[in-house]
């Protein structure tokens, strides 16, 4: 096991300077003037352009650019944005906000999925069986970008069932829509990777020899074939969790909550790669970390699977 998780963190590094690499650059190919995105409309001296181009190492190239980021990281400066802010303090304020809301549609999504699914399993080919299958197309087929401006409009603004934006200091009850929202892009295919899983276990030999020695079906179900039906489902939820925080993107800007989706949104579009970069970054390692440690409960949940 110790050896599995030194040749993870190893992979993991490789991984870090890869991905951080390739958006860098994809920022710097996507510039254009990124001073002039900054201000707007607005015009600027050339005395103030030569000084941010100078403070951004923006007259320098790609590599030059890389390694000044890359050095800055490594000494746990991730720098300034274009709008003259500390990128550390930037985190500070928005990462609070991303990780509550993210937490709040994963524990909707993971409770809604697996009760479905369960129950989808345990009734397959019935009537609510074959429902859960058309919410779940209807679900696959719209996207977050479709789905959030459609909840804000009928429930937040139209209804007035649940706060149309949220605040720093949202509340629980601000940020259930953005949530609920947010959940619908991993409720699918956790719903269906569950009730397949639990189908596949309940014709599993295992299970009708414990029903062959008169274990009750409700203990046979929620001790043996839960177990076992889990760990794919605990597999996608760490996946899940790097799309929740991917859509949190378009969740965030459309209900207008200062986390890291909107500061990302807000960022490529004004050009502002120090910011992008950076947010990106702490992206990577926690999916990273967030993917050793499914890997670690795959283990813990499957006694035959061992790690050299």
């Amino acid at each position: 096991m110790f050896r599995y998780i030194v040749r993870r963190l190893l992979q993991m590094v490789l991984t870090f300077f890869g991905a951080t690499f390739l958006v860098f650059a994809l920022m710097f190919a996507n510039q254009t003037d990124p001073i002039q995105a900054l201000v707007g409309e607005r015009p600027i001296s050339e005395s103030q352009r030569i000084a941010l181009t100078e403070r951004y190492h923006l007259d320098e190239g790609f590599f030059m650019q890389y390694w000044y980021y890359i050095k800055g990281v490594l000494t746990g400066d991730f720098g300034t944005s274009m709008t003259g802010r500390k990128i550390a303090d930037m985190m500070a304020d928005a990462w609070p906000v991303t990780i509550k809301l993210a937490i709040i549609a994963m524990i909707i999504a993971v409770a809604f999925s697996i009760t479905v699914g369960v129950y989808s399993a345990l009734k397959r080919g019935g009537l609510f069986d074959n429902v859960s299958l058309v919410v779940t197309l209807v679900l696959l087929a719209m996207p977050i970008v479709v789905i959030a401006p459609l909840a804000q409009l009928i429930f937040g603004i139209q209804l007035g069932w649940f706060s149309p934006t949220a605040t720093r200091d949202a509340t629980l009850w601000q940020l259930l829509l953005p949530a609920i929202v947010l959940a619908c892009i991993v409720i699918a295919p956790e719903m269906r990777v569950t009730r397949t899983s639990v189908v596949e276990n309940l014709r599993a030999d295992y299970v009708r020899t414990a029903r062959a020695k008169g274990l009750n079906r409700m203990r046979v179900i929620w001790v043996h074939v839960m177990r076992n039906s889990l760990i794919p489902v605990v597999t996608l939820i760490g996946v899940d969790l790097g799309t929740l925080l991917s859509g949190a993107i378009v969740t965030e800007h459309v209900f207008n909550i200062p986390g890291v989706g909107f500061n990302l949104a807000r960022a490529i579009r004004t050009e502002d790669g120090p910011l992008v970069v950076g947010f990106v970054s702490i992206l990577v390692i926690l999916v990273l970390f967030i993917n050793l440690l499914v890997d670690l409960l795959y283990a813990a949940l499957d006694p035959r699977i061992r790690y050299e």
